[in-house]
């Protein structure tokens, strides 16, 4: 059993993320992008993974390099967002954040 998604009229305000120009995010969910987020089944638009799969993580640990605390900022609020549509029986943490932390 998933978790209701709340309505536009039930969302409270949005947040803005602010990111530094002219730079790409090859984990979003853009047309053209490979190895995207399918929303609401949070699965890899290109290999059919769970998102993000290791495509996807290899393309944003390339893309975001040292800035690890941009890296996991980005991937939280994907994580949010995903917390709202997938089953409550997935471990968002572990899928979203963990991988990425530094070892």
């Amino acid at each position: 059993m998933g978790r209701e998604h709340a309505g536009p009229e039930d969302v409270g305000p949005e947040v803005v993320v602010r990111e530094p120009a002219g730079r790409s995010y090859p984990g979003r969910s853009y047309p053209g992008r490979e190895h995207a987020a399918a929303r609401p089944s949070w699965r890899c638009s290109g290999c059919g993974a769970p998102w993000p799969c290791q495509p996807a993580k290899l393309a944003l640990l390339s893309e975001y390099g040292t800035d690890r605390l941009g890296l996991l900022l980005y991937l939280a609020t994907r994580m949010i967002d995903a917390a709202g549509e997938l089953p409550t029986s997935v471990n968002v943490v572990e899928r979203f954040l963990a991988w990425a932390r530094r070892k």
